[in-house]
């Protein structure tokens, strides 16, 4: 048994004896009251603080936004799985307050460019007029684009993260459970445990839903079902709430489910060498041979044609050489090593 498995049962087994030890008090009929937690004396809630910017924002337009914006349960799951501690109506708010800062932006510089490209540069009225159009439309439209779906973007990450780890977080979970650890006790375990990613983190707002919150285990798992990104580990707590309200056994769902992870991460890593293989051969066809191929005809063109044409298949060949090589080459190295990334999570 390795050191942090025996570390995690010894400090187990002694929170288990000190719970026995401790007198838990009784109602009138005899029924032992919930453990509760109490807080300090004079302990006051303490709210989730805006940055700055973001409060300068609420602050702002907080009150039109409450006016104006419609409910927006899409965005409120969004900003709850990317676990962006914010309300939709503050989001909403730090959305269109850059917006309107970079909207307003936006229309100081088109009219100055473009005021400047009329009268000094002598530039066309109408290619003028479209590049200030451009100016003032553009970078507003992109900020609002980027900002309203940052939240989804943050929250699929965190989803391909969890499915990256969740076939090791199934053996974790599958050895706890062979040792008849509670379900509860598992999910605070692994809320310790660093390595499994966002897998713990939605550990730990189990545990803060079961030992804060005073939900019991089954509801806690519940909640976290609408609240994770992932589809996998939805289903994994589905499948746990299923077993444990139809009166199943934990142990064999754990290992169960420990194994087909194990079956589906090999079949994933297969493909995923399947596909550098074909990364491989696609770099050798696109980045290699064609752009020699093409460097010789164009040379061979550049001899033999003379003249003005001479000069143009210089130019094409400083091209490709120059830019379509490198940027190709830059492209499959990025793909590639972004594969090799989220393969290594």
């Amino acid at each position: 048994m390795s050191p942090e498995v025996s570390d995690i049962f010894h400090r187990l087994d002694k929170s288990k004896k000190s719970y026995l030890r401790t007198k838990r008090p009784k109602r009138e009929d005899g029924e032992e009251i919930p453990h509760l937690i109490k807080l300090p004396s004079g302990t006051i809630p303490h709210y989730v603080a805006l940055k700055p910017y973001h409060e300068f924002c609420w602050r702002t337009l907080g009150s039109f936004v409450r006016l104006k914006a419609k409910p927006n349960p899409k965005l409120e799951l969004d900003l709850t799985q990317a676990h962006i501690r914010m309300r939709p109506e503050e989001y909403t708010a730090y959305v269109w307050m850059s917006f309107i800062i970079v909207a307003s932006i936006s229309v100081i510089l088109a009219l100055l460019f473009g005021g400047l490209m009329m009268t000094m540069l002598n530039i066309d009225i109408a290619f003028s007029l479209m590049f200030t159009i451009m100016v003032m439309l553009l970078p507003p439209v992109l900020t609002y684009t980027m900002l309203m779906s940052s939240p989804k973007s943050k929250a699929k990450s965190r989803g391909r993260d969890i499915n990256k780890r969740i076939g090791a977080a199934m053996n974790f979970i599958s050895a706890m459970a062979s040792a008849n650890v509670n379900v509860d006790v598992i999910f605070k375990e692994m809320s310790r445990q660093k390595i499994y990613g966002q897998i713990k983190e939605e550990a730990e707002w189990i545990t803060r839903d079961t030992e804060l919150l005073g939900i019991d285990i089954l509801s806690a798992i519940a909640n976290a079902v609408h609240r994770t990104p992932s589809i996998k580990f939805q289903e994994f707590l589905q499948g746990v709430i299923t077993t444990s309200r139809s009166g199943g056994q934990l142990k064999p769902y754990f290992i169960q489910k420990a194994e087909q992870f194990e079956k589906e991460s090999k079949l994933e890593m297969r493909q995923e060498l399947e596909t550098l293989g074909l990364m491989a051969e696609s770099f050798v066809t696109v980045v290699v041979a064609f752009p020699l191929f093409l460097v010789v005809i164009m040379a061979i063109m550049a001899i033999i044609g003379g003249g003005g044409g001479a000069d143009s298949t210089l130019l094409l060949l400083y091209v490709v050489v120059c830019g379509m090589i490198p940027i190709s080459q830059f492209g499959f190295i990025f793909v590639i090593w972004n594969m090799t990334q989220e393969a290594s999570l």
